[in-house]
């Protein structure tokens, strides 16, 4: 599948899941440490790359399902999206992510935000990068 590249962000990290991370702009710059749930210092005022990984897909999610709607002519009055992103280990050794997408549409049917919602899924880059790695599960809400 071929891409035309509108936009390339960049970041660099060192010292891996303790260590330090940063955008070649400099505005996302945080410090890293596992958690104490994975073993490691779990030290204050440092986040993850789960973290890193919810807030991404939550705004991408998010992002596609707006586009959607507009797509659908379902317009919506807010999109919500609250993702949360699990790391354990898998069966050949590694490491692998879970994902759960909680969706709450504002000024739509139950119908119509499941609609959108599924449309959002399959636009959503963050979506279809991880399609068939990485088991999403995603919780529709009309509000």
């Amino acid at each position: 599948m071929a891409i035309k590249v509108f936009y390339t962000a960049r970041a660099v990290a060192t010292g891996g899941r303790n260590g330090h991370t940063q955008s070649d702009d400099g505005i996302v710059s945080v410090n890293l440490s596992i958690p104490k749930a994975m073993g490691g210092p779990g030290r204050e005022a440092t986040t993850t790359p789960e973290h890193l990984f919810a807030a991404g897909y939550a705004a991408c999610f998010g992002s596609a399902c707006e586009f959607m709607s507009r797509q659908l002519r379902l317009i919506p009055k807010t999109i919500e999206v609250k993702s949360a992103v699990g790391i354990g280990p898998t069966e050949d050794g590694g490491f692998g992510l879970v994902v759960d997408l909680d969706v709450k549409i504002e000024g739509l049917s139950q119908e119509d935000a499941e609609k959108v919602v599924a449309a959002g899924h399959k636009a959503c880059p963050y979506s279809k990068a991880i399609k068939g790695n990485v088991d999403v599960t995603i919780k529709v809400v009309a509000a």
